[in-house]
């Protein structure tokens, strides 16, 4: 079966660095959509999709600054160390904030001193040159309630949520 509108897909994917081949992200189970329906993933991502199927591969090129805009400077920052509880004096976690319209924004420490913390509200993909790597896992006609949900049922794709940043 291939993946054209209407069929069950469930995907593995990584985001490798386009410069170090590192990934950058990775899930580490299937994440399950319906392709036309289900806004999960980029539009330039599922037409790539279309004509696959179970098993394979599709690497492709992908314009963060599509996605994510381009990275904003003004979201780093830096800010006294007093205040910040110790737990999130580490490198790498991620502060939840708001901005001025409210909009909740997580940002990321990326440096800590004597003093103070840096850190960086810019998705970390931003300004990176990235590469999708797609593994096909299933196609198929998607369940009634899977149908009429638009999606995968209940929370059997934990991902989901988590995919919706990269689109």
């Amino acid at each position: 079966m291939i993946i054209e509108d209407g069929k069950f897909v469930e995907l593995k994917y990584k985001i490798l660095d386009k410069k170090t081949n590192d990934v950058l992200s990775e899930v580490e189970f299937p994440l399950g959509y319906i392709q036309g329906i289900s806004e999960i993933l980029s539009p330039e991502v599922t037409a790539e999709l279309v004509g696959q199927v179970e098993g394979d591969i599709v690497k492709m090129p992908v314009d963060i600054d599509l996605i994510y805009g381009p990275r904003d400077e003004s979201l780093v920052t830096t800010m006294p160390l007093d205040g910040l509880s110790e737990d999130l004096r580490k490198v790498g976690t991620m502060i939840p904030m708001e901005n001025e319209k409210g909009e909740r924004i997580n940002f990321t420490v990326i440096q800590i001193n004597e003093n103070s913390v840096t850190v960086d509200g810019n998705n970390p993909l931003c300004g990176r040159d990235v590469i999708f790597v797609l593994e096909v896992v299933t196609v198929r006609e998607p369940t009634h309630e899977e149908a009429r949900l638009g999606g995968p049922v209940d929370d059997v794709m934990p991902g989901l949520k988590n995919m919706q940043s990269i689109h």
